[in-house]
């Protein structure tokens, strides 16, 4: 138990390096991410944003793991490479923790526990923050109510829209029907829209077609 005790107080050294280093790493990372775009260049895609953020982190994360040992440098290039995606990544974010869930694992396997902890605890505090920034992944959907009341049906067609907080346009209400065009988050179940949107039907509506749209 002692020695595990110095091994922790030999560790406060690069745990205060690291408490500068990755704050400092994600900060610059970010201010290069947000740099101005010049007029005619592509628009600036949040996915590949925290990407950068993260690999800024990453990079200062293994440069401590490294420290000045040459054998820890071989290791990680040998750890880097056994790493293959089998499956799709659709969002380049995972990679990046992917890759940080390595140098975690890095640091823990040469006894450097504090700074595996430090990282664990700054990159879950860096992920809440650009993820909470995301925007919510909506799917394309039309929305389509037969009712001999179009007009009078509206209002509370638009209210169970906005009670989840849907993103809708009004395409057309006439005699016979109303439709919309909706934009519903991935994470939201069409079968509770839809529940409410039967609870209409007492108000004169006849059918209800909630329909999705493939992207071309």
């Amino acid at each position: 138990m002692t020695d595990f005790y110095n091994l922790l107080r030999d560790q406060l050294p690069s745990l205060t390096t690291a408490l500068v280093s990755l704050p400092v790493a994600a900060i610059l990372g970010a201010v290069l991410a947000f740099r101005p775009r010049r007029r005619g260049t592509p628009p600036h895609d949040s996915q590949v944003i925290h990407t950068q953020i993260i690999l800024a982190v990453v990079g200062a994360l293994v440069m401590l793991v490294i420290g000045e040992s040459l054998a820890r440098a071989f290791g990680i290039v040998g750890a880097a490479g056994l790493i293959r995606y089998r499956a799709r990544i659709r969002d380049p974010k995972d990679a990046g923790v992917m890759l940080c869930t390595l140098g975690i694992g890095l640091a823990s396997g040469v006894g450097l526990y504090l700074l595996a902890i430090l990282a664990t605890v700054f990159l879950l505090l860096v992920l809440w923050i650009v993820e909470s920034h995301t925007p919510r992944s909506l799917l394309h959907y039309e929305l389509k109510i037969e009712t001999g009341d179009p007009f009078g049906l509206r209002p509370r067609i638009e209210a169970v829209l906005e009670h989840y907080d849907l993103e809708f346009i009004l395409r057309s209400c006439s005699d016979g029907g109303i439709r919309y065009t909706t934009y519903i988050p991935v994470e939201l179940s069409t079968d509770l829209i839809t529940a409410e949107l039967k609870k209409l039907e007492a108000n004169g509506a006849t059918s209800f077609q909630l329909e999705r749209k493939r992207e071309a």
